[in-house]
């Protein structure tokens, strides 16, 4: 496969199915994935627990990622959904955890709600399969 190859990646979420979607797509020097809940399958990990969603969510990306032989250090953007203001520094607990060596740039969003109210907190990431400059 080229670098300028288009490959993509499902995770099992019977949304991606059901929806037409993929987990993730690499695209040239990027790779991006899309909108990553705590859901594994059917079942919701973390429920009513904002922190816990997030590490899931986070590690459920970068499986994703690591298909296309990336960790956590290829990581240049995140973007964290929030159902709740109050749930920010929980959520950015879970991703300092992860992500405090890379720091990549980051939006906290919240929003009016998700496709399952007991959804607290949704990933998108974005990673570069390039050469990484410390």
């Amino acid at each position: 496969m080229t670098s300028d190859a288009v490959r993509r990646v499902q995770s099992g979420s019977p949304w991606e199915e059901t929806f037409g979607f993929a987990r993730a797509v690499a695209a040239g020097d990027r790779v991006v994935v899309g909108g990553t809940t705590s859901f594994k399958g059917t079942v919701l990990y973390g429920e009513g627990d904002p922190y816990e969603q997030a590490r899931v969510a986070f590690t459920t990306a970068l499986e994703a990622i690591a298909e296309f032989g990336l960790g956590p250090e290829s990581v240049i953007r995140t973007r964290l959904f929030l159902a709740h203001a109050r749930d920010m520094d929980a959520v950015g607990r879970a991703h300092k955890e992860v992500f405090d060596q890379v720091r990549p740039v980051t939006t906290f969003v919240v929003v009016t709600g998700f496709v399952d109210p007991r959804i607290l907190v949704e990933a998108e990431l974005e990673a570069y399969r390039g050469a990484v400059e410390s």
